[in-house]
Protein backbone atom coordinates (compact mmCIF):
# COMPACT_ATOMS: atom_id res chain seq x y z
CA UNK A 1 0.00 0.00 0.00
CA UNK A 2 2.71 2.50 0.96
CA UNK A 3 4.64 1.68 -2.21
CA UNK A 4 1.51 2.26 -4.31
CA UNK A 5 0.79 5.64 -2.69
CA UNK A 6 4.41 6.63 -3.26
CA UNK A 7 4.11 5.66 -6.94
CA UNK A 8 0.92 7.70 -7.30
CA UNK A 9 2.57 10.72 -5.66
CA UNK A 10 5.64 10.40 -7.92
CA UNK A 11 3.34 10.33 -10.97
CA UNK A 12 1.57 13.47 -9.74
CA UNK A 13 -1.81 11.81 -9.20
CA UNK A 14 -1.91 12.70 -5.47
CA UNK A 15 0.11 14.75 -2.99
CA UNK A 16 1.40 13.21 0.25
CA UNK A 17 3.76 14.08 3.08
CA UNK A 18 5.92 10.94 2.95
CA UNK A 19 8.22 12.26 5.69
CA UNK A 20 5.81 11.15 8.42
CA UNK A 21 4.70 7.53 8.84
CA UNK A 22 2.64 5.52 9.62
CA UNK A 23 -0.37 6.79 7.70
CA UNK A 24 -3.80 6.42 9.26
CA UNK A 25 -6.36 4.20 7.53
CA UNK A 26 -8.63 7.23 7.08
CA UNK A 27 -5.81 9.07 5.32
CA UNK A 28 -5.12 6.11 3.02
CA UNK A 29 -8.82 5.75 2.15
CA UNK A 30 -8.98 9.47 1.35
CA UNK A 31 -5.96 9.22 -0.97
CA UNK A 32 -7.43 6.18 -2.72
CA UNK A 33 -10.59 8.17 -3.41
CA UNK A 34 -8.47 10.98 -4.87
CA UNK A 35 -6.73 8.46 -7.12
CA UNK A 36 -10.13 7.23 -8.38
CA UNK A 37 -11.11 10.81 -9.21
CA UNK A 38 -7.97 11.06 -11.37
CA UNK A 39 -8.30 7.57 -12.88
CA UNK A 40 -7.88 8.95 -16.42
CA UNK A 41 -4.17 9.35 -15.64
CA UNK A 42 -3.75 5.71 -14.63
CA UNK A 43 -2.57 2.69 -16.58
CA UNK A 44 -4.63 -0.50 -16.69
CA UNK A 45 -2.50 -2.07 -13.95
CA UNK A 46 -2.82 1.02 -11.72
CA UNK A 47 -6.61 1.09 -12.09
CA UNK A 48 -6.72 -2.56 -11.04
CA UNK A 49 -4.46 -1.76 -8.09
CA UNK A 50 -6.64 1.07 -6.76
CA UNK A 51 -9.81 -1.01 -7.17
CA UNK A 52 -8.11 -3.84 -5.28
CA UNK A 53 -6.99 -1.59 -2.40
CA UNK A 54 -10.36 0.15 -2.14
CA UNK A 55 -11.86 -3.20 -1.17
CA UNK A 56 -9.50 -3.43 1.82
CA UNK A 57 -10.56 0.08 2.91
CA UNK A 58 -14.26 -0.47 2.34
CA UNK A 59 -15.30 0.22 5.95
CA UNK A 60 -13.54 3.58 5.85
CA UNK A 61 -15.73 4.27 2.78
CA UNK A 62 -18.85 3.13 4.63
CA UNK A 63 -19.32 -0.16 2.74
CA UNK A 64 -18.62 -3.83 3.40
CA UNK A 65 -15.73 -5.57 1.61
CA UNK A 66 -16.40 -7.76 -1.42
CA UNK A 67 -14.84 -11.04 -0.24
CA UNK A 68 -15.78 -14.71 -0.20
CA UNK A 69 -18.47 -14.21 2.41
CA UNK A 70 -19.78 -17.25 4.25
CA UNK A 71 -22.43 -15.45 6.28
CA UNK A 72 -23.81 -12.14 7.42
CA UNK A 73 -26.31 -9.58 6.26
CA UNK A 74 -26.39 -5.95 5.08
CA UNK A 75 -24.51 -4.85 8.19
CA UNK A 76 -22.19 -7.81 8.91
CA UNK A 77 -19.93 -9.92 6.72
CA UNK A 78 -18.04 -13.05 7.77
CA UNK A 79 -15.37 -13.62 5.16
CA UNK A 80 -13.46 -16.78 4.42
CA UNK A 81 -11.05 -15.24 1.92
CA UNK A 82 -9.64 -12.85 3.15
CA UNK A 83 -10.51 -14.18 6.65
CA UNK A 84 -12.29 -11.72 8.89
CA UNK A 85 -15.45 -10.39 10.46
CA UNK A 86 -16.69 -6.97 9.28
CA UNK A 87 -19.52 -4.87 10.73
CA UNK A 88 -21.00 -1.48 9.93
CA UNK A 89 -24.00 0.68 10.79
CA UNK A 90 -24.60 4.42 10.79
CA UNK A 91 -22.27 5.08 13.73
CA UNK A 92 -19.94 2.09 14.07
CA UNK A 93 -17.55 0.33 11.72
CA UNK A 94 -15.44 -2.61 12.96
CA UNK A 95 -13.24 -5.36 11.59
CA UNK A 96 -11.50 -8.33 13.21
CA UNK A 97 -8.89 -10.17 11.16
CA UNK A 98 -6.41 -12.94 11.96
CA UNK A 99 -2.64 -12.59 11.66
CA UNK A 100 -0.80 -15.69 10.46
CA UNK A 101 2.67 -15.96 9.04
CA UNK A 102 5.24 -18.56 8.13
CA UNK A 103 8.77 -17.83 6.91
CA UNK A 104 11.63 -20.18 6.05
CA UNK A 105 15.18 -18.85 5.58
CA UNK A 106 17.90 -21.20 4.34
CA UNK A 107 21.59 -21.10 3.45
CA UNK A 108 24.60 -23.39 3.90
CA UNK A 109 24.64 -22.66 7.65
CA UNK A 110 21.20 -24.18 8.15
CA UNK A 111 17.54 -23.22 8.26
CA UNK A 112 15.64 -20.63 10.26
CA UNK A 113 11.87 -20.70 10.64
CA UNK A 114 9.74 -17.79 11.86
CA UNK A 115 6.11 -18.39 12.80
CA UNK A 116 3.68 -15.58 13.54
CA UNK A 117 0.18 -15.73 14.97
CA UNK A 118 -2.12 -13.05 16.27
CA UNK A 119 -5.20 -10.96 15.56
CA UNK A 120 -6.11 -7.38 14.74
CA UNK A 121 -9.09 -5.19 15.60
CA UNK A 122 -9.97 -1.85 14.03
CA UNK A 123 -12.99 0.24 14.85
CA UNK A 124 -14.36 3.67 14.05
CA UNK A 125 -17.06 5.12 16.29
CA UNK A 126 -19.26 8.13 15.62
CA UNK A 127 -16.90 9.38 12.85
CA UNK A 128 -14.43 10.84 15.36
CA UNK A 129 -13.08 8.02 17.52
CA UNK A 130 -10.75 5.34 16.20
CA UNK A 131 -9.71 2.32 18.26
CA UNK A 132 -7.26 -0.34 17.09
CA UNK A 133 -5.28 -3.23 18.53
CA UNK A 134 -2.89 -5.67 16.88
CA UNK A 135 -1.19 -8.49 18.79
CA UNK A 136 1.50 -10.59 17.09
CA UNK A 137 3.44 -13.42 18.65
CA UNK A 138 6.69 -14.38 16.88
CA UNK A 139 8.42 -17.73 17.32
CA UNK A 140 11.89 -18.04 15.81
CA UNK A 141 13.88 -21.25 15.60
CA UNK A 142 17.11 -22.12 13.84
CA UNK A 143 20.83 -22.74 13.96
CA UNK A 144 23.94 -20.53 14.09
CA UNK A 145 21.99 -17.33 14.64
CA UNK A 146 24.51 -15.39 16.73
CA UNK A 147 27.58 -15.76 18.88
CA UNK A 148 26.56 -13.15 21.48
CA UNK A 149 29.22 -10.41 21.49
CA UNK A 150 29.98 -8.91 24.92
CA UNK A 151 30.06 -5.32 23.62
CA UNK A 152 26.30 -5.28 22.94
CA UNK A 153 25.28 -4.24 26.45
CA UNK A 154 26.49 -4.77 29.98
CA UNK A 155 22.94 -5.59 31.06
CA UNK A 156 21.90 -7.36 27.85
CA UNK A 157 20.16 -10.72 28.37
CA UNK A 158 21.68 -11.83 25.06
CA UNK A 159 25.30 -11.43 26.20
CA UNK A 160 27.28 -14.68 25.92
CA UNK A 161 24.26 -16.73 24.85
CA UNK A 162 25.39 -18.58 21.72
CA UNK A 163 22.99 -19.42 18.90
CA UNK A 164 20.14 -17.15 19.85
CA UNK A 165 18.67 -14.59 17.46
CA UNK A 166 18.91 -12.82 14.10
CA UNK A 167 18.21 -9.37 15.59
CA UNK A 168 19.64 -8.06 18.87
CA UNK A 169 20.85 -4.56 19.81
CA UNK A 170 24.10 -3.77 18.04
CA UNK A 171 23.48 -5.80 14.88
CA UNK A 172 23.64 -3.85 11.63
CA UNK A 173 20.39 -5.00 10.05
CA UNK A 174 17.10 -3.35 9.16
CA UNK A 175 15.05 -6.21 10.60
CA UNK A 176 12.48 -5.21 13.23
CA UNK A 177 13.80 -5.28 16.80
CA UNK A 178 12.00 -7.08 19.59
CA UNK A 179 12.16 -7.91 23.29
CA UNK A 180 13.00 -11.58 22.85
CA UNK A 181 12.66 -14.34 25.38
CA UNK A 182 15.52 -16.76 24.81
CA UNK A 183 14.60 -20.33 24.03
CA UNK A 184 15.55 -23.34 26.11
CA UNK A 185 16.91 -26.44 24.39
CA UNK A 186 17.19 -24.95 20.88
CA UNK A 187 18.57 -21.87 19.14
CA UNK A 188 15.97 -19.16 18.83
CA UNK A 189 13.45 -17.24 20.85
CA UNK A 190 10.02 -15.67 21.07
CA UNK A 191 8.68 -12.17 21.35
CA UNK A 192 5.31 -10.47 21.21
CA UNK A 193 4.56 -7.16 19.53
CA UNK A 194 1.53 -5.09 20.51
CA UNK A 195 0.29 -2.19 18.42
CA UNK A 196 -2.71 -0.38 19.87
CA UNK A 197 -4.19 3.09 19.98
CA UNK A 198 -7.16 5.34 20.51
CA UNK A 199 -7.52 8.57 18.52
CA UNK A 200 -9.96 11.43 18.29
CA UNK A 201 -10.01 12.96 14.80
CA UNK A 202 -11.55 16.01 13.20
CA UNK A 203 -11.29 17.55 9.73
CA UNK A 204 -7.82 19.09 10.23
CA UNK A 205 -6.19 17.01 12.97
CA UNK A 206 -6.15 14.15 15.41
CA UNK A 207 -4.87 13.40 18.91
CA UNK A 208 -4.43 10.09 20.65
CA UNK A 209 -2.65 7.60 22.84
CA UNK A 210 -0.91 4.65 21.19
CA UNK A 211 1.69 1.92 21.49
CA UNK A 212 3.24 1.94 18.04
CA UNK A 213 6.25 2.51 15.78
CA UNK A 214 7.11 5.94 14.43
CA UNK A 215 9.07 6.56 11.23
CA UNK A 216 10.22 10.08 10.31
CA UNK A 217 12.35 10.88 7.29
CA UNK A 218 11.99 10.14 3.57
CA UNK A 219 13.71 6.93 2.56
CA UNK A 220 13.47 3.69 0.58
CA UNK A 221 15.97 1.72 2.67
CA UNK A 222 15.75 2.83 6.28
CA UNK A 223 15.28 6.32 7.69
CA UNK A 224 18.18 8.12 9.38
CA UNK A 225 15.90 10.25 11.62
CA UNK A 226 13.44 7.85 13.25
CA UNK A 227 13.69 4.44 11.60
CA UNK A 228 10.69 2.72 13.22
CA UNK A 229 12.80 -0.46 13.53
CA UNK A 230 12.80 -0.50 17.35
CA UNK A 231 10.16 -2.33 19.37
CA UNK A 232 6.94 -0.33 19.60
CA UNK A 233 6.68 2.08 22.53
CA UNK A 234 3.82 4.02 24.20
CA UNK A 235 3.30 7.60 23.09
CA UNK A 236 0.95 10.56 23.05
CA UNK A 237 0.51 11.76 19.48
CA UNK A 238 -0.79 14.95 17.87
CA UNK A 239 -1.26 15.79 14.19
CA UNK A 240 -2.52 19.20 13.03
CA UNK A 241 -3.02 20.39 9.46
CA UNK A 242 -4.95 23.66 9.75
CA UNK A 243 -4.04 24.73 6.19
CA UNK A 244 -2.93 22.86 3.04
CA UNK A 245 0.55 24.40 3.27
CA UNK A 246 1.44 23.58 6.90
CA UNK A 247 1.39 20.46 9.10
CA UNK A 248 2.55 19.78 12.66
CA UNK A 249 3.38 16.33 14.03
CA UNK A 250 4.29 15.78 17.69
CA UNK A 251 4.68 12.88 20.07
CA UNK A 252 5.88 12.24 23.60
CA UNK A 253 7.03 8.69 24.17
CA UNK A 254 8.14 6.37 26.96
CA UNK A 255 11.36 4.47 26.12
CA UNK A 256 13.26 1.60 27.74
CA UNK A 257 16.65 2.75 29.03
CA UNK A 258 18.33 -0.62 29.73
CA UNK A 259 20.11 1.17 32.59
CA UNK A 260 19.57 -0.19 36.12
CA UNK A 261 18.29 2.26 38.75
CA UNK A 262 19.98 1.07 41.95
CA UNK A 263 17.49 3.02 44.09
CA UNK A 264 14.39 1.55 42.46
CA UNK A 265 13.61 -2.10 43.12
CA UNK A 266 11.11 -4.51 44.57
CA UNK A 267 11.82 -7.47 46.81
CA UNK A 268 10.77 -10.99 45.93
CA UNK A 269 9.42 -13.39 48.57
CA UNK A 270 12.87 -15.01 48.57
CA UNK A 271 14.44 -11.72 49.65
CA UNK A 272 16.13 -11.14 46.30
CA UNK A 273 15.99 -7.57 45.02
CA UNK A 274 14.77 -7.05 41.45
CA UNK A 275 16.04 -3.72 40.15
CA UNK A 276 14.13 -1.63 37.62
CA UNK A 277 15.43 0.46 34.73
CA UNK A 278 15.79 4.23 34.90
CA UNK A 279 12.90 6.16 33.38
CA UNK A 280 13.50 7.37 29.84
CA UNK A 281 11.37 9.64 27.65
CA UNK A 282 11.42 11.28 24.24
CA UNK A 283 9.60 14.37 22.99
CA UNK A 284 9.72 15.23 19.28
CA UNK A 285 8.05 17.54 16.79
CA UNK A 286 8.20 18.02 13.03
CA UNK A 287 6.74 20.96 11.11
CA UNK A 288 6.14 20.53 7.39
CA UNK A 289 5.84 23.58 5.14
CA UNK A 290 4.61 23.25 1.55
CA UNK A 291 5.59 26.54 -0.15
CA UNK A 292 4.57 25.18 -3.56
CA UNK A 293 2.64 22.06 -4.46
CA UNK A 294 4.69 18.80 -4.32
CA UNK A 295 7.55 20.42 -2.33
CA UNK A 296 7.64 19.57 1.39
CA UNK A 297 10.20 21.13 3.72
CA UNK A 298 10.10 19.51 7.17
CA UNK A 299 12.09 20.55 10.22
CA UNK A 300 11.87 19.71 13.89
CA UNK A 301 13.68 18.72 17.03
CA UNK A 302 13.54 16.20 19.84
CA UNK A 303 14.93 15.53 23.28
CA UNK A 304 15.61 12.28 25.11
CA UNK A 305 15.55 12.76 28.87
CA UNK A 306 15.42 10.83 32.12
CA UNK A 307 14.11 11.48 35.62
CA UNK A 308 11.50 10.47 38.14
CA UNK A 309 8.75 12.50 36.48
CA UNK A 310 7.60 13.61 33.05
CA UNK A 311 8.67 17.18 32.35
CA UNK A 312 5.47 19.13 31.49
CA UNK A 313 7.35 21.59 29.24
CA UNK A 314 8.31 18.70 26.99
CA UNK A 315 4.61 18.04 26.37
CA UNK A 316 4.42 21.32 24.43
CA UNK A 317 4.04 20.39 20.74
CA UNK A 318 5.57 23.57 19.36
CA UNK A 319 8.80 24.07 21.28
CA UNK A 320 12.58 24.04 20.90
CA UNK A 321 13.37 21.53 23.63
CA UNK A 322 17.08 22.23 23.98
CA UNK A 323 16.38 25.84 25.03
CA UNK A 324 13.88 24.63 27.64
CA UNK A 325 16.36 22.07 28.91
CA UNK A 326 19.11 24.70 29.28
CA UNK A 327 16.74 26.82 31.35
CA UNK A 328 16.02 23.92 33.71
CA UNK A 329 19.67 23.05 34.23
CA UNK A 330 21.08 26.59 33.99
CA UNK A 331 23.71 24.75 31.89
CA UNK A 332 25.47 23.78 35.12
CA UNK A 333 24.61 20.08 34.92
CA UNK A 334 23.88 17.75 32.02
CA UNK A 335 20.17 17.66 31.24
CA UNK A 336 18.64 15.97 28.22
CA UNK A 337 20.04 14.76 24.92
CA UNK A 338 18.66 16.94 22.11
CA UNK A 339 18.54 16.51 18.33
CA UNK A 340 17.41 18.51 15.27
CA UNK A 341 15.90 17.26 12.00
CA UNK A 342 15.57 18.50 8.43
CA UNK A 343 13.87 16.74 5.52
CA UNK A 344 13.29 18.12 2.02
CA UNK A 345 11.08 16.15 -0.37
CA UNK A 346 10.34 17.24 -3.94
CA UNK A 347 8.05 15.69 -6.54
CA UNK A 348 7.99 18.79 -8.74
CA UNK A 349 9.44 16.88 -11.70
CA UNK A 350 6.93 14.41 -13.14
CA UNK A 351 7.59 10.80 -12.07
CA UNK A 352 10.62 11.81 -9.97
CA UNK A 353 10.90 11.94 -6.17
CA UNK A 354 14.04 13.66 -4.87
CA UNK A 355 14.74 13.93 -1.15
CA UNK A 356 17.33 14.86 1.43
CA UNK A 357 17.10 13.90 5.11
CA UNK A 358 19.39 15.22 7.85
CA UNK A 359 19.75 14.24 11.50
CA UNK A 360 21.79 16.69 13.60
CA UNK A 361 23.03 15.33 16.92
CA UNK A 362 25.50 18.08 17.75
CA UNK A 363 26.64 21.04 15.66
CA UNK A 364 29.27 23.77 16.00
CA UNK A 365 30.10 26.43 13.43
CA UNK A 366 33.76 26.27 14.45
CA UNK A 367 33.92 22.66 13.20
CA UNK A 368 33.18 23.87 9.67
CA UNK A 369 36.61 25.47 9.44
CA UNK A 370 39.12 23.65 7.24
CA UNK A 371 41.71 24.03 10.02
CA UNK A 372 39.51 22.26 12.60
CA UNK A 373 39.80 18.45 12.36
CA UNK A 374 36.68 17.88 14.46
CA UNK A 375 33.50 16.64 12.77
CA UNK A 376 29.96 17.73 13.43
CA UNK A 377 27.74 14.84 14.54
CA UNK A 378 25.45 14.56 11.51
CA UNK A 379 23.70 11.92 9.45
CA UNK A 380 22.86 12.63 5.80
CA UNK A 381 20.64 10.74 3.38
CA UNK A 382 20.22 11.68 -0.28
CA UNK A 383 18.06 9.79 -2.69
CA UNK A 384 15.66 9.65 -5.57
CA UNK A 385 13.01 7.43 -7.12
CA UNK A 386 11.99 7.54 -10.78
CA UNK A 387 8.60 5.87 -11.35
CA UNK A 388 7.01 4.78 -14.66
CA UNK A 389 9.53 6.66 -16.78
CA UNK A 390 11.01 5.96 -19.23
CA UNK A 391 9.62 2.42 -18.80
CA UNK A 392 6.02 1.95 -17.70
CA UNK A 393 5.50 -0.07 -14.48
CA UNK A 394 9.21 0.16 -13.60
CA UNK A 395 10.79 2.24 -10.81
CA UNK A 396 14.46 3.03 -10.23
CA UNK A 397 15.77 3.97 -6.77
CA UNK A 398 19.16 5.33 -5.70
CA UNK A 399 20.03 6.30 -2.12
CA UNK A 400 23.18 7.31 -0.27
CA UNK A 401 23.57 7.49 3.53
CA UNK A 402 26.52 8.85 5.49
CA UNK A 403 26.64 9.12 9.31
CA UNK A 404 29.56 10.74 11.14
CA UNK A 405 31.49 9.64 14.23
CA UNK A 406 29.50 9.57 17.55
CA UNK A 407 26.19 10.46 15.87
CA UNK A 408 23.25 8.91 17.83
CA UNK A 409 25.55 8.26 20.84
CA UNK A 410 25.76 9.96 24.23
CA UNK A 411 28.10 9.79 27.19
CA UNK A 412 25.13 9.22 29.54
CA UNK A 413 23.67 5.78 28.64
CA UNK A 414 20.28 6.58 30.21
CA UNK A 415 19.58 9.31 27.63
CA UNK A 416 21.24 8.00 24.46
CA UNK A 417 19.21 7.81 21.22
CA UNK A 418 18.06 4.23 21.73
CA UNK A 419 15.05 2.25 22.90
CA UNK A 420 15.81 -1.04 24.61
CA UNK A 421 19.34 -0.87 23.18
CA UNK A 422 18.12 -0.44 19.58
CA UNK A 423 19.14 2.79 17.81
CA UNK A 424 16.15 5.01 17.08
CA UNK A 425 17.91 6.40 14.01
CA UNK A 426 19.73 4.73 11.13
CA UNK A 427 20.20 0.98 11.46
CA UNK A 428 23.84 1.54 10.39
CA UNK A 429 24.69 3.50 13.53
CA UNK A 430 27.52 6.04 13.53
CA UNK A 431 30.71 6.21 11.44
CA UNK A 432 29.07 4.38 8.54
CA UNK A 433 27.99 4.79 4.93
CA UNK A 434 25.71 2.99 2.50
CA UNK A 435 24.80 2.99 -1.19
CA UNK A 436 21.43 1.45 -2.08
CA UNK A 437 20.26 0.81 -5.65
CA UNK A 438 17.01 -0.85 -6.64
CA UNK A 439 14.77 -1.57 -9.62
CA UNK A 440 11.10 -2.51 -9.15
CA UNK A 441 8.88 -4.00 -11.85
CA UNK A 442 5.11 -4.41 -11.45
CA UNK A 443 3.87 -6.47 -14.43
CA UNK A 444 0.37 -7.13 -13.07
CA UNK A 445 -1.86 -6.14 -10.17
CA UNK A 446 -0.39 -7.24 -6.84
CA UNK A 447 2.93 -8.59 -8.13
CA UNK A 448 6.15 -6.72 -7.36
CA UNK A 449 9.50 -7.96 -8.69
CA UNK A 450 12.54 -6.24 -7.22
CA UNK A 451 16.30 -6.37 -7.64
CA UNK A 452 18.56 -4.40 -5.32
CA UNK A 453 22.19 -3.81 -4.41
CA UNK A 454 23.40 -2.78 -0.95
CA UNK A 455 26.98 -1.67 -0.36
CA UNK A 456 27.49 -0.67 3.29
CA UNK A 457 30.58 -0.15 5.43
CA UNK A 458 31.33 0.65 9.06
CA UNK A 459 34.35 2.49 10.48
CA UNK A 460 36.07 2.34 13.86
CA UNK A 461 33.70 1.68 16.79
CA UNK A 462 34.26 4.69 19.07
CA UNK A 463 32.71 5.29 22.49
CA UNK A 464 31.46 8.76 23.51
CA UNK A 465 33.87 9.69 26.31
CA UNK A 466 33.03 13.23 27.39
CA UNK A 467 36.50 14.10 28.73
CA UNK A 468 38.19 13.45 25.37
CA UNK A 469 35.29 14.08 22.99
CA UNK A 470 37.27 16.61 20.92
CA UNK A 471 39.96 14.00 20.27
CA UNK A 472 37.35 11.45 19.25
CA UNK A 473 35.60 13.89 16.92
CA UNK A 474 38.99 14.54 15.28
CA UNK A 475 39.25 10.91 14.16
CA UNK A 476 38.75 10.92 10.35
CA UNK A 477 35.48 9.50 9.04
CA UNK A 478 35.90 5.72 8.60
CA UNK A 479 39.66 5.92 9.23
CA UNK A 480 39.68 2.11 9.34
CA UNK A 481 37.01 -0.02 7.72
CA UNK A 482 36.07 -2.67 10.27
CA UNK A 483 32.92 -4.16 8.63
CA UNK A 484 31.31 -4.30 5.21
CA UNK A 485 28.17 -5.71 3.64
CA UNK A 486 27.79 -6.17 -0.12
CA UNK A 487 24.49 -7.83 -0.98
CA UNK A 488 22.62 -8.46 -4.22
CA UNK A 489 18.94 -9.35 -3.76
CA UNK A 490 16.12 -10.54 -6.01
CA UNK A 491 12.58 -10.81 -4.65
CA UNK A 492 9.01 -11.35 -5.77
CA UNK A 493 6.02 -10.40 -3.65
CA UNK A 494 2.46 -11.20 -4.68
CA UNK A 495 -0.66 -10.06 -2.81
CA UNK A 496 -3.05 -12.84 -3.78
CA UNK A 497 -6.09 -11.21 -2.17
CA UNK A 498 -6.24 -8.34 0.28
CA UNK A 499 -3.59 -8.85 3.00
CA UNK A 500 -2.55 -12.35 1.86
CA UNK A 501 1.06 -12.31 0.62
CA UNK A 502 3.31 -14.89 -1.03
CA UNK A 503 6.99 -13.91 -1.20
CA UNK A 504 10.25 -15.37 -2.45
CA UNK A 505 13.68 -13.76 -2.00
CA UNK A 506 17.22 -14.78 -2.93
CA UNK A 507 20.21 -12.87 -1.50
CA UNK A 508 23.86 -13.23 -2.36
CA UNK A 509 25.74 -11.50 0.46
CA UNK A 510 29.38 -10.97 1.32
CA UNK A 511 29.62 -9.70 4.91
CA UNK A 512 33.13 -9.33 6.31
CA UNK A 513 34.99 -7.95 9.32
CA UNK A 514 38.43 -6.32 9.20
CA UNK A 515 41.27 -5.83 11.67
CA UNK A 516 42.33 -2.14 11.98
CA UNK A 517 45.85 -1.56 10.73
CA UNK A 518 46.65 1.73 12.47
CA UNK A 519 47.13 2.55 16.14
CA UNK A 520 44.15 2.41 18.45
CA UNK A 521 42.03 5.58 18.38
CA UNK A 522 40.88 7.54 21.47
CA UNK A 523 37.80 5.84 22.93
CA UNK A 524 37.97 2.99 20.42
CA UNK A 525 36.54 -0.46 21.03
CA UNK A 526 39.24 -2.62 19.43
CA UNK A 527 39.02 -6.24 18.35
CA UNK A 528 40.01 -8.31 15.31
CA UNK A 529 38.17 -9.06 12.07
CA UNK A 530 36.12 -11.93 13.52
CA UNK A 531 35.30 -9.89 16.62
CA UNK A 532 33.81 -7.07 14.53
CA UNK A 533 31.94 -9.60 12.43
CA UNK A 534 30.42 -11.13 15.58
CA UNK A 535 29.62 -7.68 16.90
CA UNK A 536 27.57 -6.57 13.89
CA UNK A 537 26.34 -9.74 12.14
CA UNK A 538 24.68 -13.01 13.23
CA UNK A 539 26.82 -16.03 12.47
CA UNK A 540 24.12 -17.31 10.11
CA UNK A 541 24.94 -14.53 7.62
CA UNK A 542 28.70 -14.14 8.08
CA UNK A 543 30.97 -14.41 5.04
CA UNK A 544 29.80 -15.22 1.53
CA UNK A 545 26.29 -16.65 1.59
CA UNK A 546 23.50 -17.49 -0.85
CA UNK A 547 20.33 -17.22 1.24
CA UNK A 548 16.79 -18.05 0.15
CA UNK A 549 13.58 -16.97 1.90
CA UNK A 550 10.03 -18.21 1.30
CA UNK A 551 7.07 -16.77 3.19
CA UNK A 552 3.29 -16.80 3.38
CA UNK A 553 1.70 -14.05 5.45
CA UNK A 554 -1.89 -13.16 6.26
CA UNK A 555 -2.58 -9.77 7.81
CA UNK A 556 1.11 -8.80 8.03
Amino acid sequence: MYDFLDEMANDGVISINSTIKPYSRQFIAQKLQEIVQNSAQLSKRQRQEVEFYLNDYSLERDTLPDNWNIGGNSQTAVSLWTPGVFYRNNDVKMRITPIIGGEVIHNTNGTITIQTIGAEFQGQFDKHFTLYASLRDYHQKGELLTQGEKFVSQQSPYTNNPDTLMRIPGYITDLQGGAYKLANGYAGGDHSEMHAGIYYSWSWGRVGLANDNIQWGDNYHGSNILSGDTPSFPLISLNLKPAPWVELNFFHGWLTSDVIDSSNYYTMNTGVKAYLYKNKYIAANMITITPVNKLNISFGNSIVYSGNNIQPAFLLPLAFYQAIDHTFTMQQVEGGNSQMYLDVSSRNIDHLHLYMSTYCDEFSVSRLSSTNPQQNMLSWKFGGCLSNYPIKDVSFIAEYTRTSVLCYKHFIPAIDFTDGGYCLGSYLGDNAKEIYLSMIYKPIRGLMLQGSIVSAAKGNELDYIHAIVNQILSVPFMKDKVWSNNTISFSSNYEVVNNVFLALEVDYSNIQGYTPTDAKMPGEYRTNAQGYLNLYTPQFLQGKKLTGTVSLKVGL
